[in-house]
């Protein structure tokens, strides 16, 4: 780019020449032409007449004696125009300005050369100020004529004056009208974008102003070019609200530039990153555990707050905020808020240091009353409730277990919060108490009489008695009948039915369904009970040991079939077992699932309850087996032990409970 302009002499004969030329009567003009005709008309050869040859003189004597004014510079002009008075010996007339000496001609070059200033169009230079009036201001840049750039250019320049240098482009050396054409906004333009180059080659610091807020940060005017501050480079802490920061000036750095789309991207975050590394290194260095410090609160999260330290951040844990369980740090905390914290831990390598700020305070199971021992009761409130049980807050920080299993005397398992929920006021009473490991144990059932502990339970629960419950539970091998709050007992699923061979307790009942069952056992001592529902009703296969005797014959229908043998149902809705050898038909085929055809009993066993039956045998001359008897002396069992019912694991059951008690009404009917 060319920068030029006027000097002061220049700037003045510049000044000189337009006074003149706005000064000049019309009278002075057709002086002049007389003068000329009177001169021609004298002059005998005109071809050899030097017109400028006077320009000349008369401009050397004003350059030579500044002081002349205007007025007698013109008088000089009329005097040495009159035809008689000029003289034409003082001039060589072989050509022009061939007048002058060697010294005057280089004279007179100097002076041409540093007035008049060889321009393009494109060009950014500096021009003066030479005039201003409402609506232009004149400018001149040394060339052969001044330009004008509108006023509205200049806004930014409230005190602006005659003399100001200003820079400014060339768009048109000559328009259609043959003026200069000049603009200050593209030369602002241009200059701004040099400078903006120039600072990011240099990584130099810059001033800005932010003019407004866009989505994502800033706009900072910078050399007259709107540039872009991302709102993550204002500064190293987040910034929540970018209004502040407009109309109002801030020192950053070009990060990047980018001439296709004309962006610019600044930032003030680099600025005071290097200083607060050099502060991180400070800090790290000099940090130790236990270490009180003050911060600011940066940014809050629902697991804890990062405080600024000056430079290095460090996590302040939710748990580490307040003895007391809170939901959110924003209970407590705020941003921007200036909170003393003490160093729990910190790795130098990973940059990470834990905070603590409850820590700053004594504990407050130290405080906690003597009076709180076991046995005695308690109040407080429910902070928070699990699977397992329920925490009861007595006061901040002292905190008190309530195990789902102390909720409630009943022995099957229930979910705490058919209980309580939080927030609830509760009443506890303390189990157990650890004020060195700060534990403690409650209970909420041993507000109530233990129901065990009933003088009427042995009564009341006497084996053989039968009752009403609710089944709160199905396990695998049974349920729990709920028969009062805090009373439960198991009929295990041998004990359900005597015909159906049940697999599990849901094929049989419901959770929630009544039961009607009878007491087999009584354990009080460990609040145990052992309930039957099958033995509602008495036991029918001392009603089948008379109908399915050994060799009698009953049409059975297979229900399964494996490899050993098939299953099948016979009368009354029992179950009886054939094996696969004696499955064989008569002509040699094998008995298929779903027929029924007739067979024999070839063993009966009414302990085991279980019935052996053969196809084979109705047609063949195979002996049937004798039937089992129960060794003498030994009467059935009425009455099992709990021991017992867990063992078992598994009992074929048959029949049908309705059947067999017509099937019983009658045979009495054929006895009497």
């Amino acid at each position: 780019m060319q920068h030029s302009g006027p000097d002061a002499a220049c700037i003045e004969g510049q000044v000189h020449f337009m006074a003149k030329e706005k000064a000049k009567p019309a009278s002075a003009d057709e002086e002049s032409k007389a003068v000329k005709k009177k001169a021609v008309e004298n002059t005998a050869d005109l071809d050899e007449v030097d017109p400028l040859a006077e320009v000349k003189a008369l401009q050397k004597e004003e350059i030579d004696s500044e002081a002349i004014p205007v007025t007698e510079l013109r008088k000089a002009v009329k005097a040495k125009a009159v035809p008689g008075e000029f003289d034409w010996d003082a001039y060589d007339r072989k050509g022009f300005g061939e007048g002058y000496s060697a010294k005057d001609r280089e004279k007179m070059e100097k002076m041409y050369e540093g007035t008049v200033t060889t321009i393009d169009s494109g060009e950014l230079v500096e021009g003066v100020v030479v005039g201003i009036n409402d609506r232009d201001v004149i400018l001149n840049i040394g060339f052969k004529s001044d330009g004008l750039v509108p006023l509205a250019e200049f806004k930014d320049m409230q005190n602006l004056k005659i003399g100001d240098k200003v820079d400014l482009f060339i768009e048109e050396r000559e328009d259609l009208m043959g003026q200069l054409v000049l603009s200050r906004r593209k030369a602002k333009l241009v200059k701004g974008w040099e400078n903006i180059q120039k600072s990011l080659d240099n990584d130099a610091v810059i001033e800005g102003f932010v003019k407004r807020r866009t989505k994502g940060g800033l706009i900072v005017d910078v050399f007259g070019i709107e540039a872009f501050l991302p709102g993550s480079q204002i500064d190293v802490k987040p910034i929540r609200d970018f209004d502040v920061y407009v109309n109002k000036s801030m020192e950053v750095k070009v990060v990047k530039i980018n001439y296709t789309n004309d962006n610019v991207v600044v930032s003030h975050k680099v600025l005071i990153e290097k200083d607060l590394e050099q502060q991180k290194v400070a800090i790290l260095s000099n940090l130790e555990k236990g270490q009180v410090l003050e911060g600011t609160i940066k940014n809050m999260t629902n697991f804890g707050v990062f405080i600024d330290l000056g430079g290095v951040d460090g996590l302040l844990h939710i748990t580490d905020i307040s003895w007391g369980r809170i939901n959110h740090p924003e209970e407590l905390l705020k941003l921007d808020q200036v909170v003393k914290v003490v160093v729990l831990d910190f790795d130098g390598e990973k940059k990470r240091i834990s905070l603590g700020m409850k820590q700053l305070t004594p504990h407050p199971w130290a405080g906690l009353s003597d009076e709180v021992q076991i046995g005695s009761k308690v109040k407080g409130k429910i902070v928070n409730v699990a699977d397992y049980g329920a925490f009861l807050e007595l006061q901040p920080g002292v905190e008190g277990l309530i195990h789902v299993s102390e909720m409630s005397w009943s022995q099957h398992l229930r979910n705490p919060q058919d209980f309580m929920k939080v927030g609830d006021e509760v009443e506890a009473v303390v189990l157990t108490i650890d004020r060195e490991e700060r534990k403690m144990s409650l209970g909420i059932k041993q507000l109530t009489e233990d129901p065990w502990t009933r003088q009427d339970v042995l009564s009341k629960y006497a084996v053989g008695t039968r009752h009403k419950g609710i089944v709160r539970n199905l396990t695998n091998f049974g349920l729990f009948i709920e028969l009062e709050e805090g009373i439960d007992g198991l009929v295990h699923v041998s004990d359900l039915s005597w015909t159906k061979k049940i697999k599990h307790p849901s094929e049989f009942v419901k959770v929630g369904e009544q039961m009607e069952v009878v007491v087999l056992e009584l354990d009080a001592a460990n609040r145990r009970l052992a309930l039957s529902h099958k033995h509602i009703e008495e036991n029918p296969w001392d009603t089948f040991e008379n109908v399915f005797t050994v060799g009698s014959v009953h049409k059975c229908t297979v229900t399964s079939k494996n490899d050993k043998g098939a299953t099948l149902e016979l009368p009354y809705g029992i179950e009886g077992f054939c094996s696969a050898k004696n499955l064989v038909k008569e002509d040699g085929s094998k008995v298929e699932t779903g027929e029924s055809l007739d067979f024999k009993v070839l063993e009966f066993s009414k302990e085991d309850r279980r019935i052996v039956l053969s196809h084979k045998a109705m047609y063949s001359a195979e002996e049937a087996p004798v039937a089992k008897k129960a060794p003498a002396g030994k009467a059935p069992s009425k009455g099992k032990t709990i021991e017992k019912i867990n063992q078992e694991v598994e009992k074929s059951t048959l029949g049908d409970l309705e059947a067999l008690s017509a099937l019983k009404d009658k045979m009495n009917t054929k006895g009497e």
